[in-house]
């Protein structure tokens, strides 16, 4: 009998696979630990969406792979139904039709019998959105306008929480979106998602931080106010230089309480040019958002003490190769590669194209902020 997966994998070396996948390995580790081509892993797991499938049990009374190992022996050793049922303690019935569904006397085997049962006890479900054809239309909606998972899930209990037939999950819609025996979300839409990715995959990475230049006279990341490091008000900024093709980048600028994002197009890396960017930046933020600067130990802000004397805004520096400590630019630099993958030219973009592509953003729920949106955010403080 066929099985999924070139040249085909038995169910042993198809649990080796998911439990190598959850561990975090990659393709190629998991085609060498099982002995079979990447192509025949990725065909199991593109079929699942990446996502392990729950396990399956037997209902109770179905024959077992023992009983029908015992039934082949019997048919060999020339055993009437009569005897073989009474060693199983089945009835006769039961015997025979299991004998003339899989080949007779002759051609029964007792693998392939418990594979064909195996296979013929599914019963697949319709999933949450094939049974609700509105559900799926807002879905389906939503993710093409760029919309994660978890935004439309929020977003629906924020506005329909009080309708039954408007409730899902977001893994639910993963899976929908991933998997490949459904159907019912255009397969082209994982392309929408934020990684682009074809098939879900577990997060088992770490961010190394790299070594950075002395910056004269820097002051701290801990010498920030309270007021930044609780988020309880406007106004503390948080940026980073976002590198692409051709020696490009753009510098982002994220607010940590509301999450607004501003986007400053860049000609060089050089501190001149980096910090007389920032300054015209600022002069067309929100007067709320001149509060504090975080930024990383990178020189392309040598100059901050200029930058505070234009702008009044003062600058901190995180520690060297940490990251986590601006873990809201971070988070947002992750978002941006969205619009932006790695390896885009950013220099062939205009200051109009990088505000559209903030624009979209900061006009996107976001779970850390009740699903309401950094823009709706900002308007809403007072």
């Amino acid at each position: 009998m066929a099985r999924l997966g070139r040249p085909g994998m038995s169910d042993e070396m198809k649990d080796e696979l998911w439990r190598r996948w959850r561990a975090g390995e990659s393709i190629s580790d998991i085609s060498r630990g099982i002995g079979k081509p990447p192509g025949s892993v990725f065909t199991v797991l593109k079929h699942h969406g990446g996502i392990a499938p729950a396990q399956r049990t037997a209902r109770a009374g179905c024959l077992t792979m023992r009983e029908r190992e015992e039934i082949s022996r019997g048919l060999h050793a020339g055993q009437s139904y009569q005897t073989i049922a009474t060693l199983l303690g089945r009835a006769v019935s039961t015997i025979s039709r299991e004998v003339r569904r899989n080949g007779g006397r002759d051609g029964y085997r007792a693998v392939t019998a418990q594979e064909r049962a195996h296979d013929q006890a599914r019963r697949p479900k319709k999933c949450v959105l094939s049974r609700s054809p509105a559900l799926r239309k807002v879905v389906v909606a939503l993710l093409q306008g760029e919309w994660s998972p978890e935004q439309i899930v929020g977003h629906l209990r924020l506005h329909h929480g009080d309708d039954p037939a408007m409730r899902i999950s977001h893994e639910t819609i993963y899976r929908s979106i991933y998997t490949t025996r459904w159907k019912v979300v255009p397969r082209e839409l994982c392309k929408r998602l934020r990684t682009g990715r074809p098939i879900r995959k577990n997060k088992r990475h770490t961010v190394k931080g790299q070594w950075r230049s002395q910056i004269i006279d820097a002051r701290s990341i801990e010498e920030r106010p309270t007021t930044a490091e609780d988020r309880s008000a406007l106004g503390h900024l948080e940026g980073d230089l976002v590198l692409g093709s051709n020696t490009s980048q753009i510098a982002t600028l994220v607010d940590r309480k509301s999450r607004f994002l501003a986007i400053v197009k860049l000609a060089s890396r050089h501190t001149t040019v980096v910090v007389d960017a920032l300054i015209a930046a600022y002069a067309g933020l929100d007067p709320r958002l001149h509060g504090t600067l975080t930024w990383d130990r990178g020189m392309e802000l040598a100059a901050h003490k200029r930058f505070t004397a234009a702008t009044g805004v003062d600058v901190f520096f995180a520690a060297p190769r940490s990251p986590w400590q601006r873990g809201t630019n971070e988070n947002t630099n992750k978002l941006l590669r969205q619009y932006l993958p790695k390896g885009t030219n950013l220099a062939t973009l205009s200051q109009d194209e990088l505000d559209a592509i903030a624009w979209k953003l900061n006009t996107r729920p976001r779970k850390c902020l009740g699903f309401r949106t950094p823009a709706e955010c900002v308007a809403l403080t007072g």
